[in-house]
């Protein structure tokens, strides 16, 4: 279950993936493969979720991270650089963005 929490040290990353809907499940279906196969199994990770909208042109990604240093080694990986090539093939952009929790309720 995924626990927003404004903890110290806590990294949080938001990234919005443009796509259409005739390529947003095989796209869903990729980045649910690379979080059970790869990304939930790297060093700080905390929890994720993935949100798609209903006209099926985007998806958000909500992750939280240990450290800032958890996220980019686990990003900068031969594994993970291989699954971006294979997303980028599936969307027309996408930009992972690092925040810190500021509030929540």
């Amino acid at each position: 279950m995924l626990d927003i929490t404004n903890a110290s040290g806590v990294q949080t990353v938001l990234t919005t993936f443009e796509t259409s809907p005739g390529t947003c499940q095989d796209l869903l279906d990729e980045l649910q493969a690379a979080y059970a196969g790869f990304i939930s199994k790297q060093a700080g990770f905390i929890a994720a979720g993935l949100h798609v909208n209903d006209a099926q042109t985007r998806i958000a990604n909500y992750s939280q991270w240990h450290r800032r240093e958890d996220f980019l080694a686990m990003l900068r990986s031969e594994e993970m650089r291989a699954v971006n090539r294979r997303l980028n093939a599936l969307c027309r952009s996408f930009e992972p963005v690092l925040y810190e929790v500021a509030a929540v309720y």
